[in-house]
C-alpha cells in the first residue's frame, strides 16, 4: 500500500512539471511571435524609412550606379513604396529594359531596396553630325553625366534618346550657341532603325581646310583634289562618312591599298562667331600593305567557259590590286550571264591576302541560278499608237529565254518611231519572279525638262 502511495505522488509531481513546462513554452512562444510580427509602417520608427541601400541585378549592359542615378534615388533619403514604382516607372520610359521588378524591406535600421532588371534587346549607335565645338570623348563623358544610361548606344525605342537631346540642348546653350537639337532614326530600306543621327540645326558650319594625316604624297595629291569640292561646304559628318566611301577610299583600292581605312573625321574649331563657325576637317588614313595580283581563279562556270569571261577582267598580273576595277569587271560579268537568261547569276570573290609577299589571289566563284524567260511588257508615256507600233516591234515573246541585252538595243530601234525623240527620257524596269523564274520589262518614256 506504501509503495502503491508513493507511485501514485510520483505521478502527479510529474504531471504538474509538465504543466508548469507546457506553461512555460506557451509564455516564450507568445513573446517570440510578438517582437518577430512584422510591424506595419505605422508601427516602424523614423529612421525604418531612410534608404540605406540599392541592390541592382541583372543587367549586362548597365552598371548598378548609373541605373541607380537614373532612378532619382539617393541613399539617406527618406522613402516609401510609391518612390519605388515612381522609379521603376522612370526606368521602363528609357526603353533600355525589357523587363522590371523591385522589392524591398524595412527594419529599424533603414530601407533596402532589390531592382531586379532585364536589358533591352536592341540597341543602335547614336551619332553626332556636327557638333563641332565638343570632341567625341568631351561630348559622349558630358552625355553620360547628363544621361546616365548614355554609353554611345540607345536603345531602338523609349524615351532615352530624348534625353539626350535635350542634355545636348543644354550644352548649346551654355556654350550661347544658337541652334535647335533635332534627332533622326535612320534605316536602310525597309529594314529596322540602324541609329540615331543628332544635328544642331541653325548654325553655320563652314569647312575651311581638309588635312588627311598618315596618306603618302602619291596618294596626298589625289585626296587633296578629291577634297576641293568640300571647301566652304557646310560640315555635316554623315556627308563627309559619304565623301571618305566613294571619294577618297577608291584612291586607295585603285592602287593596291586593299586594306585602306580611314578614321572618323575630326573637326577643329578655327573660327567661332555668332553667325558662323569655321573648323578644319582631318582625315586620319591607315593605306596598310599595297598588294599585287598573283593568281586569278574562276570557278562555278558551266554556261561560259573560262576564255570568254577572262577577257572581262582587267586586273594584269604582278601588277597592284585594282579593287574598283575588278568590281566594275564582276558587273560585266553578271551583264554577260544576263544575255543568256542567268538573271540570278552571282559572281562572288574571295580574297587570299599575303601580308609577307604583299600579293592577293582571287577566286571568283560564279553562282549561276537557273534561267529566266520573258514574262510581261509594258510600255508608259507615250500616245496609244505608238505605244501599239512598239509593242509590235518588241521581239521577245512570253516564254522566250530573256536577253538583259535586248531592251537596251530596242529603245535604240525604238527613237526613230518617236517624233521629237530629243525630247523623252526613256527608263528600263526589269522585275523578276524568282518562282516563275520569269522577268516583267516596264519601258517608261517621260518628257524631258526644258
Amino acid at each position: 500500500m506504501a509503495v502503491t502511495d508513493g507511485l501514485e505522488s510520483f505521478r502527479v509531481r510529474i504531471s504538474r512539471f509538465q504543466l508548469v513546462l507546457v506553461l512555460a513554452c506557451l509564455c516564450l512562444s507568445a513573446a517570440l511571435a510578438q517582437t518577430t510580427r512584422k510591424l506595419t509602417p505605422k508601427e516602424m520608427p523614423p529612421s525604418a524609412f531612410k534608404l540605406i541601400a540599392v541592390n541592382v541585378v541583372g543587367s549586362k549592359r548597365f552598371k548598378p550606379e548609373d541605373v541607380i542615378a537614373t532612378t532619382g534615388l539617393e541613399i539617406g533619403q527618406i522613402v516609401h513604396e510609391d518612390d519605388f514604382k515612381q522609379a521603376i516607372r522612370i526606368l521602363g520610359d528609357t526603353g533600355a529594359f525589357s523587363d522590371l521588378q523591385y522589392s524591398f524591406q524595412y527594419n529599424p535600421e533603414g530601407t533596402k531596396l532589390t531592382l531586379q532588371v532585364q536589358d533591352a534587346e536592341r540597341f543602335v549607335p547614336a551619332r553626332f553630325d556636327n557638333f563641332v565645338w565638343f570632341s567625341e570623348l568631351e561630348l559622349h563623358e558630358k552625355l553620360h553625366a547628363q544621361v546616365p544610361l548614355f554609353h554611345e548606344e540607345l536603345p531602338a525605342t523609349g524615351e532615352l534618346a530624348d534625353q539626350v537631346s535635350n542634355a545636348l540642348q543644354g550644352f548649346l546653350i551654355a556654350r550661347n550657341i544658337q541652334g535647335r537639337v533635332n534627332y533622326l532614326r535612320t534605316a536602310d530600306q525597309g529594314g529596322p532603325i540602324d541609329a540615331f543621327v543628332f544635328t544642331a540645326e541653325g548654325p553655320e558650319i563652314h569647312i575651311r581646310n581638309v588635312e588627311f594625316t598618315g596618306a603618302a604624297a602619291p596618294e596626298l595629291a589625289l585626296l587633296q583634289a578629291a577634297a576641293a569640292r568640300l571647301h566652304g561646304a557646310n560640315y555635316v559628318r554623315s556627308t563627309l562618312l559619304v565623301q571618305e566611301n566613294k571619294g577618297f577610299l577608291p584612291i586607295y583600292l585603285q592602287r593596291g591599298y586593299l586594306k585602306a581605312s580611314f578614321g572618323e573625321a575630326q573637326a577643329k574649331v578655327v573660327q567661332d562667331s555668332p553667325s558662323e563657325t569655321l573648323v578644319d576637317v582631318i582625315f586620319p588614313v591607315d593605306p596598310g600593305h599595297l598588294y599585287n595580283v598573283a593568281e586569278i581563279h574562276l570557278s562555278g562556270n558551266q554556261a561560259f567557259p573560262a576564255e570568254t569571261i577572262r577577257p572581262l577582267i582587267h586586273l594584269p598580273l604582278n601588277q597592284p590590286a585594282n579593287a574598283v576595277q575588278l568590281a566594275t569587271d564582276i558587273a560585266a560579268i553578271q551583264q554577260l550571264y544576263g544575255t543568256r537568261g542567268y538573271m540570278s547569276a552571282v559572281v562572288q570573290p574571295a580574297i587570299d591576302t599575303d601580308d609577307a609577299n604583299s600579293t592577293v589571289k582571287y577566286d571568283l566563284l560564279i553562282s549561276e541560278g537557273g534561267v529566266y524567260t520573258m514574262g510581261d511588257l509594258e510600255i508608259r508615256g507615250l500616245d496609244s499608237q505608238t505605244t501599239t507600233h512598239l509593242l509590235d516591234d518588241w521581239k521577245l515573246h512570253e516564254g522566250d529565254t530573256y536577253d538583259s541585252s535586248y531592251p537596251a538595243r530596242f529603245l535604240e530601234q525604238a527613237y526613230k518611231q518617236i517624233s521629237n525623240k530629243n525630247d523623252w527620257n526613256a527608263t528600263v524596269r526589269e522585275s523578276l519572279n524568282p518562282k516563275e523564274k520569269t522577268v516583267d520589262v516596264t519601258l517608261r518614256f517621260d518628257p524631258r525638262s526644258r
